[in-house]
């Protein structure tokens, strides 16, 4: 078995149960399995490969809870900058019509290339149009060759404008049809085993695009097998709020309460304008909250009240959301903007620190996405971590507090990110895609796909 010894950290920020953080840190890894953690001192001085991180703050891998990786094609849209949320997908939807296999399938890959960069390990995404021949096995297979731990959600859009819905009638899907693909990813890919690097949800779009009996029956295929988890967007905007009120006479919460979208296997992203009664359920069932702080300032749709919710004891985790809203897929950023915008909510500079937000990009990720393997660095988890190089001119007089510069100061790319006990960035380069000609292709396909040229 092959062994991975990190040692001479600066600062290793374990986020265990004591929440310990280890001056002149070391972690011992065997296969995919971290060993130990300690001091240098305290543990083998040998492996298979040693890497040493002297200058550096390690942290656990963080986790991503909610993106839509296609978006990564249309970011920064002319039409849609200065819109909110329905406005802006008004103006996406007929260029996503337009989607193709390898579209989405490049597009996950670079979005994947992002996200590790910027310190994540662990990502969900949401992928809920299929136009033309595009189908989730695309998407997988992109993030699997960049070598992320992936949570893949089989999204739907089953209403479209002609039944009262937002997204036109062109991108929408037969309902039978949506849970016959459901029924087959679910039981070609899903892996429910401890350090799964595949694993599979259902996630009906939203409350303006599927009907109630589609999130009813998505809620009961999902719960036939082990470790499905349920994922949809709730309650992002004032409109959104509305358009629950007029179409089913009740708000989000109690919406998602009525369909059976409450409990530990459940998530929501965004949910800005939740009722203090929704905390309170969504607390008392272990319902999980994917917060989206940029991609919300981005369509001005709110702060969502984390701290509130927090105090609910509702699971609160983050998400850079689409890059086509953010315009973004930096993991590390967000932390820091939760925790300022948390600050800014609510005019009090105690109600989220450094450490509790990211806190919120380990363990709180891991929770929402049902993980107890990963979010922590301790024995007999996951060998998921990152190393930032705290050495660079951003954190230059910071270091009296490193692990709080990573949320103060401009955010970076890491140095190193280890998944599944495989190093995958090696001195700032990832080392399983070539990054330039990713680049070159997926922004050819983006300009084919601005022009109507795809599909």
């Amino acid at each position: 078995m092959a062994t991975l010894l990190v040692k001479n950290a600066l600062v290793l920020v374990t986020m265990d149960g004591a929440r310990r953080e280890i001056s002149n840190g070391a972690l011992f890894v065997r296969d995919n399995v971290i060993e130990q953690v300690g001091t240098t001192a305290e543990l083998p001085q040998t492996a298979d490969e040693v890497l040493d991180l002297g200058g550096h703050v390690v942290l656990p891998g963080l986790v991503n809870t909610h993106h839509h990786m296609y978006q990564s094609l249309t970011r920064v849209i002319p039409a849609g900058q200065n819109e909110e949320l329905f406005g802006w997908l008004r103006s996406l939807y007929p260029i996503w019509a337009g989607l193709t296999g390898d579209a989405v399938y490049v597009s996950a890959k670079l979005a994947a290339a992002e996200l590790i960069l910027s310190g994540c390990t662990t990502s969900s995404d949401h992928l809920y149009i299929f136009p033309n021949d595009v189908t989730l096995d695309d998407e997988i297979r992109g993030v699997q060759e960049v070598g992320l731990r992936f949570h893949a959600t089989r999204g739907s859009m089953s209403v479209g404008e002609s039944k009262g819905g937002l997204p036109p009638d062109s991108v929408v899907e037969d309902e039978d049809a949506i849970l016959a693909d459901s029924r087959r990813v679910i039981e070609q890919y899903h892996d429910n085993s401890r350090y799964a690097m595949l694993r599979i949800g259902l996630a009906p779009c939203s409350p303006f695009s599927v009907s109630q009996d589609l999130m009813r029956a998505s809620a009961e295929l999902a719960r036939s097998y082990p470790g499905v988890r349920l994922h949809t967007h709730l309650a992002e905007t004032k409109p959104d709020v509305e358009y629950s009120l007029q179409m089913f006479g009740l708000k989000p919460g109690d919406y998602a309460e009525d369909v059976g979208w409450v409990g530990e296997d459940v998530w929501h992203a965004h949910c800005v304008h939740l009722t203090p009664e929704s905390w309170d359920k969504f607390g008392q069932t272990g319902t999980g909250i994917a917060h989206c702080p940029v991609s919300n300032a981005r369509l001005a749709s709110g702060i969502a009240p984390v701290r509130e919710m927090l105090n609910r004891h509702v699971p609160v985790g983050l998400g850079v959301d689409g890059s086509a809203s953010n315009d973004s897929g930096h993991l590390l950023n967000e932390a820091r903007m939760a925790m300022l915008m948390q600050r800014a909510l609510t005019q009090n500079p105690h109600v989220l620190d450094a450490r509790q937000a990211l806190e919120l990009a380990t363990l709180g990720g891991a929770r929402v996405l049902g993980r107890d393997d990963i979010g922590a660095l301790a024995p007999g988890m996951g060998a998921d971590f990152v190393a930032f190089d705290m050495r660079q001119l951003p954190f230059a007089g910071a270091l009296h507090d490193p692990v709080a510069a990573l949320l103060f100061s401009t955010s970076v790319n890491v140095n190193y990110s280890v998944i599944n006990g495989r190093v995958v960035v090696r001195e700032g380069h990832l080392t399983s895609a070539e990054l330039e000609p990713l680049i070159e292709h997926h922004n050819r396909i983006a300009r084919a796909l601005f022009n109507g040229e795809l599909g």
